[in-house]
């Protein structure tokens, strides 16, 4: 549906922007255009991170996602160097513009791109891949109020410089907007931490535990947009194999309960931290 109102949503733009002779309103269709893209390719990836585990794919496809919000983001960071390119043009050319339409417009363009937004919120602050086409549409939101004032600045004005102006703005609002999602995503998929979890608070966590002597070889990457894991080797010391079995289920519940890592591979270790090991950490000893 969201996808069905911004594809009618650049059409009108489009048309209506070339009738108004406004850079801003076209630019702003052709945000929607990538809008459209996003929202496809968003859902594309949902639908492959719902798909079942194979032989061949142990983890399913939950890395769509992230491939997405990157593909995604990367597309509006390469949008915004048209507009800015546009726009200096406009700005050394200015061209008259039809207000009257260029208004009426962007206030249709601001209430659907607004309503989209709202209807993936919640879904987006779990998911990056949402996340990225959530971006998408607060911009194209943001973009469409900018374009209210423009048209309202010319109007008082009688400069068209501001339709070129307004547009550098939103070029600058979609390549702040879009850059982080696509640091996340590539953060990601080069295996890196996910936001909001701190290897080094969990590393505090793990020493709380009685009967752990140290920790090395912790690693956290994500499985999908919002599936973290973890790895990692438990040093418990001179202690009978039976003896994990408890701990193994006290370790697995604080990382699921502290920091929503459900998927979590540990081995443990008889010994303790060696003294000149500088990728383990050790702890003071506990009865266990």
């Amino acid at each position: 549906m969201a996808t069905a109102a911004n594809l009618l949503v650049v059409a009108a733009e489009i048309a209506i922007g070339i009738y108004a002779g406004s850079l801003a309103l076209v630019g702003d269709a052709l945000h929607n255009l990538t809008d459209v893209a996003a929202l496809i390719i968003a859902l594309f990836a949902v639908r492959l991170e719902r798909r079942t585990p194979t032989r061949e794919k142990s983890f399913g496809y939950q890395r769509a996602g992230i491939l997405a919000a990157f593909v995604n983001s990367a597309l509006l960071l390469a949008f915004t160097f048209f507009l800015f390119r546009e726009a200096w043009s406009r700005l050394q050319h200015p061209q008259e513009v039809e207000t009257t339409a260029m208004l009426a417009m962007a206030a249709v363009a601001l209430l659907v791109n607004a309503a989209t937004a709202f209807s993936i919120h919640h879904e987006s602050r779990e998911d990056v891949n949402v996340r990225g086409a959530f971006v998408h549409m607060i911009g194209d939101a943001v973009s469409s109020a900018g374009i209210i004032v423009a048209a309202i600045l010319i109007r008082f004005t009688g400069n068209p410089i501001w339709d070129a102006g307004v547009t550098m703005l939103i070029a600058l609002l979609i390549l702040w907007s879009s850059y982080g999602v696509l640091r996340e995503s590539m953060n990601l998929l080069l295996e890196g931490t996910p936001a909001g979890i701190d290897p080094t608070a969990v590393t505090t966590s793990l020493g709380k535990i009685d009967g752990i002597l140290g920790v090395h070889h912790l690693h956290i990457w994500a499985l999908g947009p919002s599936s973290p894991a973890l790895s990692c080797h438990i040093m418990v010391g001179d202690v009978p194999v039976k003896n994990t079995a408890g701990l193994l289920d006290e370790i697995t519940t604080m990382l699921s309960h502290d920091y929503r890592i459900a998927h979590a591979t540990i081995q443990f270790e008889f010994a303790e931290c060696a003294a000149d090991d500088p990728y383990c950490t050790p702890f003071a000893r506990r009865k266990s």
